[in-house]
Formats: structure tokens, C-alpha cells, sequence
């Protein structure tokens, strides 16, 4: 009967990784009830879209970019931010113009740094995780790390199914029923990943399913216009990267590692 001892720690394996999914899809489910689905109706502005795409570094990184084509802040290609307009437009501006200092020159990396743990940026994050439209921190964390868990516990339980199957002397039934008292929980965690890749959306790290809709439809919106809300909408989207002047995209070239998107 020492099949038993294995086929208890098969179960609980694959009882605490199930339960643990499940409760990390209901946490999830429940913070994407569009209470304010008011958002899905309007276009998200360069702020909100920075953030559903990049986070608040990538916030920082539409303000500084914004800012510099209007010629009121300077980044030079050596990584220097310099402050040519100290009249910050919006919270956002403000906010970068406070990260950059008195003296009106900070290097970009830390600029970038400051802006993005500002006041602002904390609001604005809070706003659309409000809306529906942002994921609350952890939770496309937790449903990932809860089907590695189901995954983690299906290998475990196929490990202990061997393990006891290979048992030498009498097992005191047949291996054949043996094999089936394990498929059980080997079922159970097949099963329970199965239906999370069917039922369970596909947060990004930043935006909720609604927020994704919205991002898709400013960029139907924004497709085969040339204007400068459009050159910003694609930093706010796909980051630096996208950036047209090479002067300027040389500029973020000195940000710090931690930083690097």
C-alpha cells in the first residue's frame, strides 16, 4: 500500500494549484466588470494609452517626446534634458518639469525615473484601474503564476504515477486501478488548464481586456494620418522605437538598463 503515501501528495498538489488558479480568475474576473465601461465609448487620450501600453515609464516617455517637439524642452542625443518652456501645460508636463529641477537640466534616465513615480502618474493609473480599463497590480500576475502552478502540479503528479506504478512487491491491487486512481488528479489539473485557456482573458501586463479594445481602436483610428497626434499615439503605443528623428531617438539611447522598454 505504498502507492498511497504517493497518491496523497498527488492530490494535494493538484487541489492547492486548481484552487489557486480559480481564486486568481475570480479575483480577475471580478476586477474586469466594466462598471465604468464608460471609457468604451470615447478614444483614450495619449496619456491613458502610454499607460495600457507601457506603463507609467511610458508616460514619461509621451510627455518628454511631446514636450520636445514642441521645441519646450531639449533632449540632447548625449542623454541631457534641458528645459527650454518652464510652463508646464498639464500635471503630467508639470511633473517632468518638477523631475528635471531648479537648475532646468537633469540627465533623461533619471528624469524618466522621477516622472514615471510622480503623483500624477499614480492618479492616472488609479483613474483607469477604475474604469475597467486597467489591470489592477498583480492580477495578470497571479492567474500566470496560478496555470505554472496547475502546469508544475500536473508534472508532479505524473512523477508520483510512475514512481508508483514502478514499486517493487505486491501493490495490494492492480496496477491498472493504481494508474486510474492517479489519471484522477492528473484529470483534474489537464482539465482545469484547459478551461483557463478558454475562459480566463489574456491580461497584459498593463491594460484589461476592455483597455486592449480601446488601444485596437486607436490604432484603426490613427491609421493613415500623418498628424503629430498621430507620431505620438505610436510612441504612446509602441514606445521610443517609434520615434521618426533619429536626433531624438538617440536620445533615449542613454537611458538606464532598469528602465529599458
Amino acid at each position: 500500500m505504498l502507492w498511497l503515501l504517493l497518491l496523497l501528495p498527488a492530490w494535494a498538489a493538484a487541489g492547492t494549484a486548481c484552487t489557486r488558479l480559480c481564486l486568481a480568475a475570480v479575483r480577475a474576473a471580478a476586477a474586469d466588470t466594466p462598471d465604468a465601461a464608460v471609457g468604451l465609448d470615447r478614444e483614450l487620450t495619449l496619456y491613458e494609452a502610454a499607460f495600457l501600453s507601457g506603463g507609467p515609464v511610458r508616460v514619461a516617455d509621451v510627455t518628454l517626446v511631446s514636450m520636445a517637439r514642441q521645441r519646450r524642452l531639449l533632449l540632447a542625443h548625449t542623454g541631457w534634458a534641458t528645459v527650454v518652456d518652464p510652463r508646464g501645460r498639464d500635471e503630467m508636463e508639470r511633473s517632468v518639469i518638477g523631475a528635471i529641477g531648479p537648475e532646468g537640466q537633469s540627465r533623461i534616465a533619471a528624469v524618466r525615473a522621477a516622472a514615471a513615480c510622480a503623483d500624477p502618474v499614480r492618479d492616472l493609473a488609479g483613474r483607469l484601474v477604475n474604469a475597467g480599463l486597467a489591470v489592477p497590480e498583480g492580477t495578470g500576475s497571479a492567474v500566470a503564476a496560478g496555470m505554472r502552478q496547475v502546469r508544475a502540479a500536473a508534472l508532479a503528479v505524473t512523477a508520483l504515477a510512475v514512481a508508483a506504478l514502478l514499486l517493487p512487491g505486491p501493490t495490494g491491487m492492480p496496477r491498472g486501478l493504481v494508474a486510474l486512481w492517479f489519471a484522477l488528479p492528473l484529470a483534474l489539473t489537464l482539465s482545469c488548464l484547459a478551461i483557463a485557456r478558454v475562459e480566463v482573458h489574456p491580461y497584459s501586463r498593463w491594460a484589461s481586456p476592455a483597455g486592449q479594445r480601446l488601444l485596437g481602436t486607436l490604432a484603426r483610428r490613427a491609421r493613415g494620418r500623418g498628424d503629430e497626434r498621430t507620431c505620438l499615439a505610436s510612441v504612446a503605443v509602441r514606445g521610443v522605437r517609434a520615434i521618426g528623428e533619429p536626433d531624438l531617438r538617440a536620445a533615449f539611447a542613454h537611458r538606464d538598463q532598469p528602465w529599458r522598454k
